[in-house]
C-alpha cells in the first residue's frame, strides 16, 4: 500500500531466543521489545510513551525498534518462523498485511482481548476487517489514514463556489466551474486505482469476491464499471496524465503550482504543498470525498496500522499490556494529534476535531474499506492489473473488454498456487 505512506510494519534488536529467555534471568528488568516502522510515530512521541509504559509497568524495560521499509517483510516472517536473529514481541503491520502474515503462520489470535479490553465494536472496519480471518482476530487496530479532497479556497471563491460539495452531483457542477483556460478543476492521474475503488464501492461493486475458496476479480461486474464510468467524468476535468498514477508527477508538486482546484491525496500532503509553494499557506482548505448522496460521504480506503503479536513471544502478558496501552485513548489522541492520523475506533474521531484535515479524514474513515482479504492481494497490486484497465476506459476502449481482461489477471493471481 503505497498510499499515504501510512500502512506499517516493525523490527527489533535482540535476538528471538535470546530477548526473551534472557530477560529478569539474573534479577534484571523483563525486556519487550516492539517494532515500529520509520515515520509511524515521532521521536518524543516514542519518547513520552516508552517512559509511561515502564513506570506504569515496574520491571518490565520497553525497547522500540524503528525499521526501514526495504525489506521489512522477510523481517516479520522471519521472526514468526523463529528463524530471525532479531525478535519482536509486538510488531506493527500495515492493515492490509496481515492475511499474508496468518497464512505464512506464527500469529497470536487476539480475539478475546478485543472483545474483552480493546473494545473491538467500535474498531474502524477499514482496520479491524483486514486483521480477521475466518473470524479470528490477529490485528489489532492502531490508526488510520485516509484520502480526502485538498482544495485551493482562492479558486474556489473566484469561481463563485461558497460551499464545498456535499455529493457526486455537486463535486462535477463544481468541478467544471473551476475547470477553465488553464486552471485546472482537479488533477485526478488515470491510474489512481485507489481512488477508483472508492468509487467501484459507492456503486456496490467489488475488486474481487471469494466463492466457496475462490477469489474471483470482478472488475467486469456492471457496478464496478459505473464506478469507473463516475472515474472517467471526473477525471476529464482536468489534465491529468490518462497513462500514470499520482506519483508520476508527484500530485502534490503539480498542486503547488497554483492553477489547479483540487486533488484527492491524505491531508497530509497539504505540508509538503506549501512547502513547495508558500504562498498557498492559508489557502488550502479540505472536504471529504463527496458520496452518491449527501446523506453519506464517499466510500475511501482506508490506509494504516494493525499490531500482532507473534505465537513464540515468551513475553505475551507484557506484549498483551503493551498493546493495551497503545490502543488507551490517551495514547490513541496522542498519536492521532501528533501524526494527524485517524484514531482506531469511531467513538474517537472527536480528539482530531482540532486538526482540519484529520478531523475531515474521521467522517471517510467510519466507513472506510480495505483491499480483498486475500493473501495474495499483494501480489495483485505488485502486477496492477487495475492500473492498466483504466487506463484503456480513459483512452476510448471498451470498458467491458478492458474490465474482464484485468478481472481474468486478478482471478489468475489470487487463485493461483504457490
Amino acid at each position: 500500500m503505497r498510499f499515504i505512506a501510512v500502512c506499517t510494519a516493525l523490527a527489533a534488536a535482540t535476538a528471538l531466543t535470546g530477548c526473551s529467555q534472557l530477560a529478569g534471568s539474573a534479577g534484571g528488568p523483563q525486556k519487550v521489545t516492539l517494532w515500529l516502522m520509520k515515520g509511524s510515530a515521532s521521536e518524543d512521541f516514542v519518547t513520552r510513551f516508552t517512559a509511561s509504559f515502564e513506570k506504569e509497568h515496574p520491571g518490565v524495560d520497553l525497547d522500540v525498534k524503528i525499521q526501514e521499509w526495504t525489506g521489512i517483510g522477510d523481517k516479520v516472517n522471519a521472526v514468526l518462523s523463529g528463524t530471525a536473529r532479531e525478535g519482536a514481541d509486538v510488531i506493527e503491520v500495515g492493515n492490509t498485511q496481515v492475511a499474508q502474515y496468518v497464512e505464512t503462520g506464527g500469529i497470536e489470535e487476539l480475539t478475546l482481548e478485543g472483545l474483552r479490553e480493546w473494545g473491538s465494536k467500535d474498531w474502524l472496519k477499514g482496520l479491524a476487517d483486514p486483521g480477521s480471518v475466518n473470524g479470528a482476530q490477529y490485528g489489532i487496530p492502531w490508526y488510520a489514514a485516509n484520502r480526502v479532497v485538498i482544495y485551493n479556497k482562492e479558486l474556489f471563491a473566484n469561481a463563485g463556489i461558497k460551499t464545498t460539495p456535499k455529493n457526486r452531483a455537486e463535486w462535477i457542477q463544481a468541478t467544471q466551474k473551476l475547470d477553465k483556460g488553464d486552471q485546472q478543476g482537479i488533477y485526478l492521474a488515470g491510474q489512481n486505482w485507489y481512488v477508483l475503488a472508492g468509487f467501484v464501492w459507492d456503486e456496490g461493486g467489488e475488486l474481487a469476491v471469494e466463492t466457496s475458496g475462490q477469489w474471483v476479480g470482478t472488475l467486469d461486474d456492471e457496478k464496478a464499471l459505473a464506478g469507473m464510468e463516475f472515474y472517467r467524468q471526473l477525471q476529464a476535468l482536468g489534465n491529468g496524465p490518462k497513462d500514470a498514477d499520482e506519483e508520476t508527477p508527484p500530485q502534490s508538486e503539480v498542486f503547488a503550482r497554483g492553477r489547479t482546484a483540487q486533488i484527492i491525496a491524505p491531508p497530509g500532503q497539504a505540508a509538503a504543498i506549501e512547502a513547495a509553494n508558500p504562498d498557498l499557506k492559508g489557502k488550502l482548505g479540505f472536504f471529504p470525498i463527496p458520496g452518491k448522496t449527501s446523506e453519506k460521504v464517499g466510500s475511501v480506503f482506508t490506509g494504516g496500522s494493525d499490531l500482532i503479536i507473534p505465537a513464540r513471544t515468551k513475553q505475551r502478558k507484557s506484549a498483551v499490556n503493551l498493546i493495551t496501552a497503545l490502543v488507551s485513548e490517551r495514547w490513541q489522541t496522542e498519536l492521532a494529534r501528533t501524526m494527524s492520523y485517524v484514531p482506531n475506533k469511531t467513538t474517537l474521531a472527536h480528539v482530531v476535531e482540532g486538526n482540519e484535515g484529520a478531523a475531515i479524514m474521521a467522517p471517510g474513515a467510519a466507513q472506510g474499506r480495505a483491499t480483498p482479504k486475500s493473501a495474495r492481494w499483494a501480489e495483485v497490486e505488485a502486477k496492477n492489473p487495475i492500473k492498466p484497465f483504466m487506463t484503456a476506459v480513459l483512452t476510448g476502449q471498451d470498458p467491458k473488454q478492458a474490465a474482464q481482461t484485468a478481472s481474468d489477471t486478478i482471478s489468475a493471481v489470487l487463485s493461483a498456487d504457490r
